[in-house]
């Protein structure tokens, strides 16, 4: 969990960041691509994002507790709303006024990830995370996020969503465009999940505080930025590259679990006929 262990002033700059997460990472290919020598980690996941149980409803309608967080609050209705705020939570993530009318606090956003980011490749002499040290050939690295990690942030109220990304991004030396991503507002109403995407521009510290801490009413979703299919230009040669890698891999794990399957129900079905007795 993460502490505020600054505090804001008029010179401070739109955002402020403080971090709380657990990463891993699965397995290091030793396979390297003919242009760049790349590495591949993966982290509890598939290429292609699994179906979901609960309901989920990619709508654009807004809720009154979004509609609210778009409303021009004064510095009373701020003040009162903060300390409201603070009074619900049983930790330290509190919101804090600034002299300047603005506010800091903590948001929590989730990743939700179904492609590999892309990191800078380690420095030469360095070793990477398969304990192989790094020559001077130009690498890349590409992992999955682990499934539904999350990380805390500490914004102000004039932090835009693009903003966020950024950041988290920055956090992760994530090398990708930011245009790639899109911050989402998660909330469950009437035993629905709604999922709304923000636009770059909103505030998500003045939607957090209009809402209330309750993670339920509303929490913050990091997805790739797709409306439908991939676009698959917006790609670079390297990512690509890792893409049909990926791909190639778990068709031979899927097509080596249908042959043992099968290898298992055929040795079945002769015990089976070796035991029988005609008539």
């Amino acid at each position: 969990m993460a502490n505020d262990t600054s505090s804001p002033n008029n010179k401070t700059p739109s955002f402020e960041m403080t971090w709380g997460s657990s990463t891993s990472s699965g397995y290091c290919s030793e396979e390297d691509s003919d242009s760049e020598l790349e590495q591949f980690f993966t982290a509890r996941t598939s290429f292609f994002p699994k179906s979901r149980k609960a309901p989920v409803s990619e709508n654009s309608k807004r809720d009154e507790t979004t509609e609210r967080g778009k409303q021009e609050l004064s510095s009373a209705e701020i003040h009162q709303k903060v300390k409201e705020y603070n009074a619900q939570i049983n930790s330290n993530l509190f919101m804090n006024m600034n002299k300047d009318g603005s506010y800091t606090g903590f948001i929590k956003v989730q990743f939700k990830l179904a492609r590999p980011v892309s990191v800078p490749a380690p420095k030469k002499g360095s070793q990477d995370a398969c304990g192989r040290r790094a020559s001077g050939v130009k690498r890349r690295t590409s992992f999955y996020l682990p499934k539904d990690a999350s990380k805390y942030l500490h914004i102000s109220s004039r932090t835009s969503a693009r903003e966020v990304i950024e950041a988290l991004l920055k956090k992760f030396t994530v090398v990708d465009n930011p245009g790639k991503f899109a911050l989402f507002e998660r909330s469950e109403r009437h035993d629905q999940v709604y999922i709304r995407k923000l636009s770059d521009e909103e505030r998500p510290l003045r939607l957090r505080l209009c809402s209330g801490p309750s993670e339920k009413v509303l929490s913050f979703v990091l997805k790739e930025n797709e409306t439908g299919e991939v676009n698959w230009h917006a790609f670079s040669m390297p990512e690509l590259k890792n893409f049909l890698l990926i791909l190639q891999r778990e068709e031979e794990e899927h097509v080596k679990q249908i042959i043992q399957r099968y290898a298992l129900a055929r040795t079945k079905m002769r015990d089976a006929l070796a035991g029988s007795t005609p008539g």
